[in-house]
């Protein structure tokens, strides 16, 4: 019996083929309007972010495991069942927050999406949250009252781990009155390095994580 000879041209060819059929595939998808929630992946200091973007704008950025299934399945049955793996649709915001990253921008001007947030508390608490300008911090409290809750400081810190769209809506940007940098849904240090990078703390300021 001879052995199997490794064929790399082959192999680079059927690469090639599958590289454009997928392309095509998403084009073919845009002409006839079939993609409703387009994600793509970027590389951070922070490890790799899944980015989703509808038509409307961005919709969900997520710290990303190995697996993106779930996170895949939560679009397909919270925004719409038509969701497809397209750069295209995700370019800007990616853009962006390699910006960001690298000190370029201060400011997020990407458009939101705010589909995966209910109505009310919640969404005044993000509202307020996308408001704290780059380099400052406030208190669950303060954001609270701003969402017309004052004394909701706990239910706001709620609504901010389930933040669908982190940095850009900075909920990194929300301490407790009590001290330290508090908690944080894609962990307390990059919580850190996200204050840090926006010179809102320095190193030695990093605290244990306090309650709301």
């Amino acid at each position: 019996m001879r052995n199997a000879m490794p064929m790399p041209e082959v192999d680079d060819e059927l690469r090639e083929a599958v590289r454009r059929l997928g392309a095509s595939t998403v084009a073919r998808a845009h002409r006839e309007g079939l993609v409703d929630v387009g994600y793509s992946f970027v590389d951070t200091p922070l490890g790799r972010l899944m980015v989703a973007c509808t038509r409307r704008g961005l919709v969900r950025l997520e710290f990303s495991g190995p697996d993106p299934e779930q996170v895949l399945e939560e679009l397909a049955g919270s925004v719409s069942p038509r969701v497809l793996e397209d750069p295209r649709r995700t370019e800007g915001a990616r853009r962006q927050l390699d910006a960001y990253f690298a000190g370029r921008i201060r400011r997020f001007r990407t458009p939101l999406d705010w589909s995966l947030t209910s109505e009310g508390f919640s969404r005044r608490v993000l509202e307020a949250t996308a408001a704290i300008p780059f380099g400052s911090v406030s208190t669950y409290r303060e954001v609270a009252g701003k969402a017309g809750s004052p004394r909701a400081a706990r239910a706001a810190g709620n609504a901010l781990h389930d933040n669908p769209l982190p940095i850009v809506v900075p909920c990194h940007r929300v301490v407790p009155s009590s001290g330290g940098i508090g908690k944080y849904g894609g962990d307390p240090w990059r919580k850190a390095f996200l204050l840090q990078l926006e010179g809102a703390i320095d190193a030695e300021e990093v605290g244990q994580p306090g309650a709301p």
